[in-house]
């Protein structure tokens, strides 16, 4: 027996215990049995909660519809609030890439352990940028980590209905933005020498400047390329989620034609690709590491080409689709940026993928295209 209404004790185990109305039989059964808890604190609390909401759902006498019990009882139990177990639930919520949040997420708890996220203090926050400073980061790189951890900090103030400021909201981050250096940009002979080196070559890692450059691609969404993304017969790809990475954002996701350079590179690099990656090499566990080839490509950009690396050729793509007067709308669909803050940039589908190929082949790339005739595979 148990002392507590409803309940017997069995094994060290609380069960909630209580036979059911007769009204009310054919949605439950005549009797109600299930394990609450080894505790009688808990046990208490779960088995008056569930009163609750099994009287609630006999008190209608016409159509009664049973609720899901160990559902219910699981939905009582406390959550875990470790930071780590927090940040989980919002990485997997948000389907985001994960390698910027989890960064600043494993050098934070290094600092400030994993702890409830209740117990974070300010201090622990300013610990965090100040490490971060100590180690050579740039403060834009530092306001990323911090936005980050602030991100999955307010959400778990908010589903664990916590009254408390966020530790990193508002956060002083010393000389912020005076260490910031414009990216530099490719010219098109730059661009024409690069791409012949990179043919002729048949690197798979020099190849990806044609891609990266005749697309406006991150280097994520190339390297981590499926080849279910890639349609050589129409001649485009498909950036879109899949099995080994992620996208940056949800404009991130389009359709993109492969034109002159990036058609031609596409086609050697597909000799070197597997049954299922574009870039084998660089899929570990099942996930792309894209970090591993950005450090690759970069080493041979930085020392080529007076320190340029392969993000310039994404910023060299949108100084190209504005030397044609290329519109604000079209430019950010084919680089996969954020919209034009306009309600109505967000209506439709957007452009059509023949605008997007006429633009592309046609108006960016023709002073690129005259040395293609003599590339053959």
């Amino acid at each position: 027996m148990s002392h507590i209404q409803y309940t017997i004790y069995r094994s060290g185990t609380y069960y909630y215990n209580r036979r059911v109305p007769k009204h009310a039989v054919k949605a439950y059964g005549s009797f109600i049995r299930h394990a609450l808890s080894k505790c009688p604190d808990e046990t208490i609390k779960y088995a008056n909660r569930l009163t609750n909401v099994l009287e609630s759902s006999w008190c209608s006498r016409k159509q009664i519809i049973p609720i899901d019990i160990p559902t219910i009882i699981e939905s009582f139990k406390p959550r875990s609030s470790r930071l780590s177990e927090m940040a989980n639930e919002y990485l997997c919520l948000r389907q985001i890439d994960e390698v910027p949040p989890r960064m600043a997420l494993k050098v934070f708890i290094s600092l400030a352990g994993n702890r409830d996220v209740k117990e974070y203090e300010r201090e622990d926050a300013k610990v965090f940028v100040h490490h971060l400073t100590l180690k050579g980061n740039k403060t834009a790189t530092i306001r990323r980590r911090v936005n980050s951890l602030s991100a999955i900090i307010n959400y778990a103030y908010h589903e664990l209905d916590l009254e408390k400021r966020n530790p990193f909201s508002r956060l002083i981050i010393p000389n912020e933005g005076s260490d910031f250096k414009k990216r530099g940009t490719f010219s098109n002979e730059q661009l024409r020498w690069g791409y012949m080196e990179a043919i002729r070559s048949q690197n798979t890692i020099k190849l990806l400047m044609p891609l990266l450059g005749e697309t406006g691609c991150r280097l994520s969404e190339i390297v981590g390329l499926e080849l279910e993304d890639i349609d050589m017969k129409q001649e485009i790809i498909h950036i879109r989620p899949n099995s080994i990475r992620t996208l940056k954002t949800r404009n991130s996701k389009r359709t993109l034609p492969l034109v002159g350079y990036a058609k031609l590179a596409m086609k050697l690099v597909l000799y070197n690709a597997n049954e299922q990656y574009l870039f084998p090499r660089y899929i570990k566990c099942g996930k792309c590491k894209a970090d591993f080839a950005s450090t690759a490509l970069n080493n041979w950009l930085k020392k080529t080409f007076n320190g340029l690396t392969g993000h310039c050729l994404r910023h060299t793509m949108r100084d190209r689709l504005r030397a044609i007067e290329c519109p604000f709308e079209l430019i950010d669909q084919i680089g996969g940026w954020n919209l034009i803050s306009s309600a109505g940039a967000r209506y439709g589908n957007g452009y059509s993928l023949a605008i997007l190929t006429q633009t592309l082949s046609i108006k960016v790339f023709k002073i690129l295209a005259p040395r293609l005739k003599s590339c053959k595979i």
